[in-house]
């Protein structure tokens, strides 16, 4: 079954998640994105402390893996922004997508 990873980055806005998805290349409103085909899901907020929460459905964590070293964690360098502050996977149990 697939897994569920949790990012959280302390006081990351949602225009630097954007700036992110720009340099990747990612267009959220975009069914196709180009989202990587292995993710199954992607949901991004910000929390009360002013956290971006990221949550993501990935067929396995070593296709993530691939997807962190190969273009998500340059990004992240590019943008400027922390490391994670928790990383947490979780095996998802049910996934229900319309």
């Amino acid at each position: 079954m697939a897994e569920l990873l949790l990012l959280e980055f302390a006081g990351v806005s949602a225009d630097q998640y954007r700036a992110v998805n720009k340099v990747i290349g990612l267009n959220p409103e975009a069914e196709d994105g180009p989202w990587p085909l292995e993710m199954h899901s992607h949901t991004a907020a910000v929390n009360g402390d002013g956290n971006l929460i990221v949550f993501e459905v990935w067929e396995s964590r070593d296709l993530q893996a691939n997807w962190m070293a190969s273009r998500f964690g340059p990004a992240l360098v590019r943008v400027g922004l922390p490391e994670p502050k928790r990383v947490e996977w979780m095996s998802v149990v049910d996934l229900y997508a319309p």
